[in-house]
């Protein structure tokens, strides 16, 4: 994910030898302060369930982009179509790739399974409370922040900015779900493999990803029109929609500005994935089906995607204490994003 990312992150130089770093009371000073009067109460709160969901509507957002880079063609969709370079094999390869969504939509075999929740929440420093309807707490979500020097102006961002601080009194929202288009894809897959069809075992993999990104999509733009309703009004064509112009910001769990897979345990538990989806949580946090998208929703229109880069010890140490885990163990999830050996 060089050129092509799929949730516009702003990328930073990662590791460089001379970037400076801040202490983490340093970095929370530098923290960032909304407009907390932008808040928008969801028309919902709860959780609710997308079983055996359409794949046909799902196909209408599938990002081709990302499609083709599985394939090693790396260029962006549409203007793959008319690149000199990958055009004659990009333009054979999504008429393969439509013939197998025909099957795949006919027979029915792949399923599509969703989760959403929409709840009360207040940060506490780092950290994010969530609350049931009677006020208590019932899971926390713990969030890292940038520590590295940053550019005048700039702020060290952490996602627990974007949720008012239980201190302020004000009432805020978060969201959350799971999603896969892979029920049943590895079995069908793994058929086509045992058959010496690699070809169709990959594909189906694949389009299986495509599935659950879509379904991703299709859900967060449910969230913002419908289930939450805080961007009711939005009219943005699907190549907007995958080019991050809608309002709000739906991080992925492991990815740049929530890398700790170990957060997937908090939403598994909140939102009850594996009995509500049939999604599961391996030991190393991995999600199978393999096709499955975790992720947090915020809907302030000041959030922004971001990228959480390196962090010191004494980050490590208050994030160990916060999740009441080891030392050991945070170093271990977060290898990739520690300043230090």
């Amino acid at each position: 994910m060089e050129i092509f990312n799929e949730y516009a992150i702003i990328r930073e130089n990662y590791g460089k030898k001379d970037t400076k770093y801040l202490s983490l009371v340093e970095a929370r000073e530098n923290k960032e302060n909304l407009d907390w009067t932008k808040i928008v109460k969801p028309k919902f709160l709860g959780i609710k369930t997308f079983n055996k969901f359409s794949l046909k509507t799902l196909r209408e957002y599938f990002d081709w982009t990302f499609f083709f880079l599985a394939w090693e063609l790396k260029a962006m969709y549409p203007e793959i179509m008319d690149d000199p370079k990958y055009a004659n094999e990009a333009k054979k390869l999504m008429n393969e790739a439509n013939e197998y969504l025909d099957d795949i939509i006919s027979k029915n075999e792949i399923k599509a399974n969703g989760v959403v929740g929409i709840f009360e929440a207040n940060s506490v420093g780092d950290s994010i409370e969530i609350y049931d309807e009677k006020g208590n707490v019932i899971e926390v979500f713990h969030m890292l922040r940038q520590q590295h020097e940053r550019r005048e102006g700039e702020k060290n961002l952490s996602l627990s900015d974007y949720i008012a601080p239980k201190e302020s009194g004000i009432k805020d929202y978060i969201g959350c779900f799971a999603v896969t288009g892979g029920i049943n894809a590895d079995e069908i897959a793994d058929v086509f493999r045992k058959n010496n069809d690699d070809y169709s075992s990959l594909m189906i993999r694949v389009l299986a990803t495509r599935f659950a990104e879509a379904f991703a999509e299709w859900l967060h733009e449910e969230i913002r029109k419908e289930i939450w309703g805080y961007s009711p009004n939005e009219n943005l064509s699907i190549q907007e929609k995958l080019r991050t112009k809608y309002e709000g910001i739906r991080p992925a769990v492991g990815y740049p500005s929530l890398p700790d897979h170990s957060e997937k345990k908090t939403l598994f538990r909140l939102l009850d994935v594996e009995k509500n989806t049939g999604i599961s949580l391996t030991e190393n946090y991995s999600m199978y089906p393999g096709a499955s998208v975790s992720a947090l929703i915020f809907g302030h229109p000041d959030s922004k995607y971001f990228n959480i880069t390196k962090i010191s010890k004494d980050q490590v140490e208050d994030y160990a204490k916060r999740k009441n885990v080891s030392i050991d163990e945070v170093e271990r999830n977060l290898a990739h994003n520690l300043n230090y050996k």
